[in-house]
């Protein structure tokens, strides 16, 4: 349902800049005008006028770039102790705790009503938008129009556009609003549009259900979202826990479900040692990176956090930057590497590194791209390190202790300025 975007765009950024030559890949464009002719009778039995959809779908240039991120979704892809590390790190919990402050009364209102405690709320802001810093910065419309057209899945994307065109239509939010993920998740917490239609309160009570720029709305709608998916008031999602020697780890996986008195039975206990109080509370085991890293059992609440986007690795981050923001600590097991994945401020330290080696990154992100890579890669290569590119505390700490060459470009100002957000003291840049 969302999508999770960690672009590194400053929330309210204005719409992408035009097609870049490399990006307007040549398509047909006969074959595009007559989609467009079959999108707008399938808006009209959707009740959208024809003016709407002349004004904000006929003059549209098909991005095929967004064809390519169809299958490369971070979840699936990342190593879970380089994705953990950066959605579940010091800057993102001391904003939360912020945020649970500033929105107390809200959240205290959003709970009552339904049911969903504050910390797991703004877990899901934070991790979905960075509490509104990224929003994305692709015009939905655009995207959602072109996949309507191309590649797989275009019956999703079609029932997508169509609802944003209503919600446009409604005057929920703008067209112009409309900006974020490529497959077209926007607003504070990122929902898809036909997810807006269905989900999304007015809890401001101005009239409009707007995830863009109330919220209140954004946090009230999550919440609704995870009241409906089968939240359970009360319930822990679950906890980390200790495996006994020589378990088999055959029963495993969030569909392999057990009451708590089962694991309890095989000797599983909570991670500090003590003893599972058995009860018949349906369980499962995960183990995201084999038996020999951090093992969970998690209950229905870890299920409703996993519908909002459909992988264990984000379910995990939502639970555990949960638990951070109500104070409780980080993970006790060692994730199985001997290279632990980077923080996003490490990673700013990182690239700021690479440019001061002469590197040409762009600007000090925290968003580890090609050039970055391709930076990483050499600079292993230099030190003698396995080239592979990767960004992780080997080559932090490498560049840490090997002084940078004489001569060598110094980093952009931005790279000096501590947090995405905020202005340098220097330059007034913004660092996104």
């Amino acid at each position: 349902m969302v999508l999770l975007t960690m672009s590194g765009v400053a929330a309210g950024a204005p719409p992408s800049a035009p097609l870049t030559p490399d990006q307007a890949i040549t398509h047909d464009a006969a074959a595009f005008a007559r989609c467009l002719d079959q999108l707008q009778k399938q808006a009209g039995t959707a009740g959208i006028s024809g003016s709407v959809f002349d004004r904000h779908v006929r003059t549209i240039v098909p991005d095929v770039s967004v064809l390519k991120l169809l299958d490369s979704q971070p979840e699936f892809r990342t190593p879970i102790w380089d994705y953990l590390a950066a959605l579940v790190d010091a800057e993102r919990v001391e904003d939360g705790r912020a945020m649970l402050r500033q929105h107390a009364d809200t959240l205290a209102q959003v709970a009552t009503q339904y049911g969903v405690d504050p910390a797991t709320v703004v877990a899901v802001w934070g991790v979905e938008s960075d509490f509104g810093r990224t929003f994305g910065r692709r015009p939905l419309l655009n995207s959602l129009t072109t996949l309507s057209c191309m590649g797989r899945r275009q019956g999703f994307f079609r029932g997508e556009l169509l609802a944003a065109l209503q919600i446009i239509q409604a005057g929920d939010v703008a067209a112009d609003q409309l900006v974020g993920s490529w497959a077209g998740a926007f607003g504070h917490t990122q929902f898809m549009p036909s997810t807006y239609r269905r989900i999304a309160v007015d809890f401001d009570g101005d009239g409009r259900r707007d995830l863009v720029g109330s919220v209140p709305d954004a946090l009230a709608s999550t919440a609704n979202y995870l009241k409906r998916s089968g939240w359970r008031t009360g319930e822990p999602w679950g906890f980390e826990v200790r495996l006994p020697t020589g378990f088999n780890a055959g029963t495993t996986g969030r569909t392999a479900r057990r009451p708590l008195s089962y694991w309890a039975g095989l000797g599983i206990t909570r991670v500090d040692g003590s003893a599972i109080a058995p009860s018949d509370a349906a369980t499962a085991l995960l183990l995201p990176a084999g038996r020999t890293g951090p093992a969970f059992l998690v209950f229905r609440n870890f299920d409703a956090i996993y519908s909002y986007n459909a992988a264990e690795s984000y379910a995990l981050a939502i639970a555990l930057l949960s638990d951070r923001l109500r104070g409780q600590g980080g993970l006790v097991a060692a994730w199985p590497t001997s290279d632990p994945g980077l923080s996003r401020r490490e990673r700013r330290q990182l690239q700021t590194l690479l440019l001061q080696r002469g590197h040409a990154i762009g600007e000090v992100d925290g968003m580890i791209g090609a050039a970055s890579r391709a930076a990483i890669q050499a600079e292993q290569v230099r030190l003698g390190l396995p080239p592979d590119g990767r960004a992780g505390q080997a080559i932090l700490r490498a560049l840490q202790s090997s002084p940078a060459e004489t001569g060598a470009a110094q980093p952009d100002p931005a790279a000096t300025c501590s947090r995405p957000g905020d202005p340098c003291p220097s330059t007034g840049i913004l660092v996104r």
